[in-house]
């Protein structure tokens, strides 16, 4: 490697790993901290308001497009709540008009039993009459239909559901990028082309890379989805052994939307995906830079969720290789309480936009803008420093 070379990658946080392969450091939500300032304000001057498109969600939460996370009732209630809840038009909902057997059969089965139920399951063709159907009763509720897809279902159950009425189509994928590779030809989704031709926008995910998120603002949607692999229910990581810790890949993805944006384009949504499990979690999202998170299990858990105690990764139904498994979040209290409280526990599991607020009022922040500015610190041990009594009673921060 030459100097320049070798400077490049100083300039980066470069290191070496070896002789033949330079990497560098990055971080997660475990290993940073947000620092106050000089300035503090009342949690209730802060607005953690968001644009989304042409809408503006009160709340900077959307509910991941997940079959134990969102059916039709729950995306009504995250939109009278102020959020967004993304149905998964790949799931039981389109597959099954009544559902209620398939997730008890999926919440009953035993471990050893799940993935090949699963792959039998999900092996019931989509149907586009329910696909129709599911947007319409959304829509029934007053709110916002917002729903996923694959990439080379975009253009066929995406249309669908754009015919039907819906608000939002978010195309993912466990890595969206603008070039794909295929033994028999076949022509993948061009994005341009398609946020082009589509009357709707289009979020698409997931990534983590500064160059490729750049890359996809250019097609011209309204958002990424910044995250691969960190969700409680995903296993992407161990089975492929991919992914970039969060704080990092937020930062760098927020990165690309601000030169974006200093083109003179119109500022797109940077959507952390996964892997928050607190209200601690979301405000470091936030602050590094993110404009909303999309999050699953700790909505899971709402008395009103599907999943009825039970949360599953997207991709376990893979006929050829699942990368999900079946978690047990339990139930504990209303979609309500999770995201606006009064919380009756103390681990940064509920009331989730209070403690939003709160941080935000803590660190001087008084809008979203504000809060992506605060310091954010490299610091390993904030969430054990101090907390020897918690760890060894399981309370609090210590519970594991």
């Amino acid at each position: 490697m030459g100097n320049t070379q070798v400077r490049e990658q100083q300039a980066i946080g470069g290191v070496s790993i070896g002789r033949g392969k330079t990497s560098r450091r990055t971080y997660g939500f475990d290993e940073i901290a947000l620092v106050p300032g000089a300035r503090t304000a009342d949690p209730d001057v802060c607005d953690i308001s968001t644009m989304l498109g042409n809408h503006e969600l009160a709340v900077p939460i959307l509910a991941s497009a997940m079959d134990s996370v969102v059916d039709v009732e729950m995306a009504g209630l995250m939109g009278n709540l102020g959020g967004l809840g993304v149905l998964n038009l790949q799931g039981v909902q389109t597959r099954y008009e009544d559902t209620a057997e398939v997730y008890g059969e999926i919440t009953n089965c035993p471990p050893d039993k799940f993935v090949p139920l699963m792959q039998k399951l999900y092996s019931t063709p989509i149907k586009d009459a329910l696909i129709s159907k599911r947007i319409l009763e959304i829509k029934e509720k007053g709110v916002l239909a917002a729903a996923s897809v694959t990439p080379n279902a975009a253009e066929s159950i995406g249309v669908v559901a754009a015919k039907a009425g819906l608000d939002y189509l978010f195309i993912q994928s466990t890595v969206t990028g603008l070039e794909h590779k295929s033994a028999n030809n076949l022509t993948s989704l061009d994005l341009h082309k398609f946020c082009k031709s589509t009357n709707i926008p289009v979020i698409v995910g997931n990534c983590v890379k500064y160059e490729v998120a750049l890359a996809l603002l250019e097609t011209g949607v309204a958002g990424i989805l910044v995250g691969v692999g960190p969700g409680a229910a995903c296993t992407s990581r161990g089975v492929l052994g991919i992914g970039v810790p969060m704080a990092t890949a937020i930062a760098d993805c927020a990165q690309a939307a601000i030169d974006f944006k200093s083109n003179g384009k119109n500022p797109p949504l940077i959507i952390a995906d996964g892997g928050m499990v607190t209200s601690g979690d979301i405000c470091k999202a936030i602050a590094c830079g993110a404009d909303a998170v999309m999050i699953g299990s700790p909505l899971a858990r709402a008395k009103e969720a599907p999943g009825k105690g039970y949360h599953w990764g997207m991709a376990t139904p893979s006929p050829v290789l699942p990368r999900g498994t079946r978690i047990k979040v339990g139930t504990t209290v209303s979609l309500d309480v999770i995201l606006n409280g009064p919380a009756t526990v103390d681990d940064g599991t509920q009331n989730l936009t209070g403690a939003l607020k709160t941080s935000m009022g803590t660190l001087g922040a008084t809008n979203l803008s504000e809060m992506k500015e605060v310091e954010v610190i490299i610091a390993p041990s904030i969430l054990t420093e101090g907390k020897v009594y918690q760890t060894a009673q399981q309370l609090g921060m210590g519970r594991s």
